[in-house]
C-alpha cells in the first residue's frame, strides 16, 4: 500500500516533468527536445524523491493531520531551499554552465511553482481512506485476527488505533495492544468492511453505530461507545461512501 503510493507519486511527478519537457518551461525551450525531456524528468524525480521523503516524516510525526492544505504548504516551503541548491548544481552540470551563486534565486521561484504543483496534484491523488473489504464466501477470516490477545479471541473488532509504535484493538469484549503498524494491520484485515478514517484511526463498517458533525469536525461513535474521529483528509471520500 504504502510502496504503491509511492510510485504513484514519482509517476505524477515524471508526468510533470514530461509535459514542461514539452513545453520548454521556465526558458528550456532552446534545447533540443530530448534534452529537455531528460533534464525535466530528472529534476521533477529528484522533487518527487525528496517529497516521499518529507511526506513521510510531516506523517509519522502527525503534524497538521486535520489541515491537509496547511501540511501541503508546510512541506513545499520545507522543500523549496534545499531544492533550490539542488537544481541549480543539477541545472548548471546539464547544460554544463558554470556555476554561478549569483544565479541561485532565480532558481528558487521555478523550484517552488513546481513544487507546489506536484504537492498539489499528489495530495489529490493520494489522500483517500485505505479500505478493507468483504472476502468472498467461503474466504478465512481477516489475518489480523490471528494476532489478537488470547482475552480477545472470538471477539468482533470494531476498531484499531495506533499509539506509537503499537495499536490498540477496541473489540466487542475490550481493548488492547499489539506492536504492529496501522499500514501493515490494514493490509491484514482484508476480509472486514472497514476504512481509515483518520491517520491512527482504522473502522470496522459494521461497528459504526452513530455519526455526528459539529464545528468543521466529524466522529464515529462505535458499538460499546467508543469514539474514532475522522479527519478533513479522509471525510469527503467517506461521505461519498454513504458513512455520514
Amino acid at each position: 500500500m504504502l510502496a504503491s503510493r509511492h510510485a504513484r507519486g514519482l509517476l505524477i511527478a515524471a508526468g510533470a516533468g514530461v509535459f514542461m519537457g514539452l513545453a520548454g518551461a521556465f526558458g528550456t525551450g532552446e534545447a533540443p527536445l530530448a534534452g529537455r525531456l531528460v533534464y525535466w524528468v530528472t529534476v521533477t524525480l529528484i522533487g518527487g524523491l525528496a517529497g516521499i521523503v518529507a511526506a513521510e516524516l510531516v506523517d509519522r510525526g502527525g503534524w497538521f493531520d486535520d489541515r491537509p492544505v496547511l501540511q501541503g504548504a508546510v512541506i513545499v516551503v520545507a522543500l523549496t531551499i534545499p531544492l533550490t541548491l539542488v537544481i541549480w548544481a543539477v541545472s548548471n552540470a546539464f547544460f554544463q554552465r558554470e556555476p554561478r551563486l549569483e544565479q541561485l534565486p532565480y532558481f528558487s521561484g521555478p523550484v517552488f511553482i513546481v513544487t507546489c504543483v506536484i504537492t498539489a496534484l499528489n495530495y489529490f491523488t493520494q489522500r483517500a481512506p485505505a479500505e478493507t473489504h468483504a472476502a468472498p464466501a467461503g474466504a478465512g477470516p481477516p489475518r489480523l485476527l490471528d494476532r489478537l490477545p488470547v482475552k480477545l479471541r472470538g471477539a468482533d473488532l470494531h476498531a484499531v488505533e495506533a499509539q506509537d509504535h503499537y495499536l490498540r484493538l477496541h473489540t466487542s469484549k475490550g481493548q488492547d495492544l499489539i506492536l504492529m503498524r496501522l499500514s501493515d494491520a490494514i493490509a491484514e484485515l482484508e476480509g472486514l468492511e472497514g476504512a481509515q478514517v483518520h491517520r491512527s484511526w482504522w473502522v470496522a463498517r459494521d461497528a459504526v453505530a452513530d455519526a455526528r458533525r459539529g464545528d468543521g469536525k466529524a466522529t464515529l461513535t462505535l458499538t460499546g461507545g467508543v469514539q474514532a474521529p475522522v479527519s478533513r483528509a479522509y471525510a469527503k471520500a467517506l461521505r461519498e461512501a454513504g458513512w455520514f
